[in-house]
């Protein structure tokens, strides 16, 4: 669930609670944008047109470099949004397919390997977007979202907790309407 990777986001910023506590909203807001990030792109190929599992991570060692060398709001969101895409690019590997019913396990593509020009294979850790187990890692994972920060954040996060359950309650029957 994107819900899910965007509580991951948040949650990567908390390790500069004790180096840059002055950086962590910044990080939280930008590990937030950046773990969305790669599934607008359900509006183009999902999981192939935003979706870099090695690109995003090429681009953030130089800029986590330049991040602790230079550390300012800028070098650190720019930082975190390009961690929280990374993260989420993998993620998706070890969820289902990329398919509407991926339950029905009748693909075999789960995010796209550019500089390999192949598909990974998910290996279904958690078994689909919306799963139970996808929404008990985005209520872990939303705990520093609701703990450790205040305001927008933690109304963002709340918000997207509810979402979460929703979308986990309705799952199944959202094929239904993608068919009609």
């Amino acid at each position: 669930m994107v819900t899910t990777h965007a509580a991951v986001g948040v949650a990567l910023a908390t390790v500069l609670l004790p180096i840059g506590p002055e950086f962590t909203t910044t990080a939280a807001v930008a590990g937030l944008l950046g773990g969305a990030f790669p599934d607008l792109d359900v509006l183009f190929e999902h999981r192939k047109t935003l979706h870099f599992p090695v690109y995003y991570w090429v681009a953030t060692v130089p800029t986590g470099l330049l991040a602790l060398v230079s550390p300012s709001t800028a070098t650190v969101a720019v930082l975190f949004f390009l961690l929280a895409a990374a993260v989420h690019s993998v993620m998706d590997v070890f969820g289902g397919p990329r398919d509407w019913r991926p339950w029905e396990h009748t693909s075999n593509r789960a995010v796209y390997l550019h500089y390999r020009r192949r598909w990974l294979v998910p290996r279904s850790g958690i078994r689909y977007d919306g799963a139970p187990e996808d929404l008990l890692v985005a209520a872990v994972c939303s705990l520093p979202g609701l703990v450790l920060f205040d305001g927008t954040l933690q109304t963002v996060t709340i918000v997207g907790l509810g979402i979460s359950l929703v979308y986990t309650v309705f799952r199944k029957q959202i094929p239904a309407f993608v068919d009609a």
